[in-house]
């Protein structure tokens, strides 16, 4: 059976203060209070600026055993130098990241939306990296969903990210021993309450699409209003009772 891993994206949201965590809690135990209820979290901090190792130490240190961090790889990498020439830059991050030792889980690689599909360049990207870590791609324009791209992930082991978002949403494709997933939010982008109707779709979609898959990563990025906590646990329930996988 495969292992679920089931969170949000970031964890440090003022607005969730009553909705998620109690008022009177300091913010330096918000992480800690967390991962009771989680086991990953995903951190888009690092697509900003590079965590220092202090703070990676820290959230290593403040969760438990078996806690998972999904880490999303910097911008300077993806959107600026559009994976051209990134080799130092890469290491740097990834030397980072390895901070968090057994806790680091995928590596999250978000496209920019104006990157047309280019298999040459992604092929040269995939090849320079290291083994041993998952790397996870999110194709933001629509034209690099195709046959090609899922077959070249495939053969460098490397995932597909399946996301969600207002008036678009992916392909269901697994094309490595772990599946990604990403609901960025319902009504509006990272906000909107998903209704349980559109979550047990997509029970049905992971079901049937992650047989092949060891360990499943599902990050809720609905963040305005606590909606993101909300429908991580909803669907958390509905998985369990549709699959029997716990998170």
């Amino acid at each position: 059976m495969a292992e679920l891993y089931l969170g949000t994206s970031g964890w440090h949201y003022d607005h969730w203060r009553g909705h998620f965590y109690p008022p009177g809690l300091p913010k330096t135990e918000w992480l800690a209070f967390y991962a009771k209820t989680f086991r990953t979290v995903e951190v888009n901090y690092s697509f900003y600026r590079l965590p220092p190792e202090k703070a990676l130490a820290a959230w290593r240190d403040s969760t438990p055993a078996g806690f998972r961090f999904a880490v999303k790889i910097s911008r300077l990498i993806t959107h600026m130098k559009k994976l051209s020439d990134v080799s130092g830059l890469l290491d740097n991050f990834l030397a980072r990241a390895n901070m968090l030792r057994d806790k680091l889980g995928p590596l999250l690689y978000q496209l920019p939306p104006n990157l047309q599909p280019n298999e040459e360049l992604l092929e040269s990207f995939l090849r320079t990296l290291p083994a041993g870590l998952k790397h996870v791609f999110e194709f933001r324009h629509t034209s690099w969903h195709k046959p090609a791209i899922f077959d070249l992930l495939r053969r460098y082991g490397a995932g597909f990210c399946v996301f969600d978002m207002p008036g678009l949403s992916t392909p269901f494709e697994v094309t490595s021993g772990f599946a990604y997933l990403r609901f960025h939010g319902s009504a509006s982008m990272y906000g909107g309450d998903y209704p349980d109707a559109e979550l047990q779709t997509w029970v049905e979609r992971i079901a049937s699409g992650t047989e092949r898959a060891g360990e499943i990563y599902i990050y809720f990025n609905n963040d305005a209003e606590g909606f993101a906590v909300k429908n991580a646990l909803t669907l958390g329930r509905m998985l369990r009772d549709r699959t029997g996988i716990t998170a």
